[in-house]
């Protein structure tokens, strides 16, 4: 593995319910915690959760404040700084980024911190197809 990784807001969900992913990310993942290294988050992620659940798209085990936290504790996730320099990133992506500003901070994140994206999300790799992220499909 060259670099750690970041899970997007809907990789996060499938690990953190223990929903089945791909072999190829369940990989990075395992030797990722062997090797000692957390992987990331961003705190959009966070506001993702919340947003999803308060307009009822989302049914979480717990209420996402908690359900948050404890997927971080139990993922031994780190949770990236959400900086003006990424957040001014986001909004001078090259190409053509996925329109959502939840998907494109998250992006700017992965682009900053020099992370691979985990992610179903299609715009979002198909982005990293563009050569602009590396991603792995989870």
């Amino acid at each position: 593995m060259s670099a750690p990784i970041l899970l997007d807001t809907g990789a996060l969900l499938w690990i953190g319910n223990g929903e089945p992913v791909s072999d190829g990310a369940r990989t990075i993942l395992d030797e990722t915690w062997r090797a000692g290294i957390a992987p990331r988050v961003c705190p959009m992620s966070a506001w993702e959760l919340g947003l999803l659940e308060s307009r009822g798209r989302l049914s979480l085990t717990s209420p996402a404040d908690r359900w948050w936290m404890r997927a971080c504790e139990m993922m031994r996730l780190s949770v990236c700084e959400l900086s003006p320099d990424i957040l001014l990133h986001a909004s001078t992506l090259p190409g053509a980024p996925p329109p959502d500003p939840a998907d494109r901070i998250i992006i700017a994140t992965a682009r900053q911190l020099g992370l691979i994206l985990m992610t179903r999300d299609r715009q979002a790799l198909a982005y990293a197809e563009a050569g602009h992220i590396r991603a792995v499909a989870c």
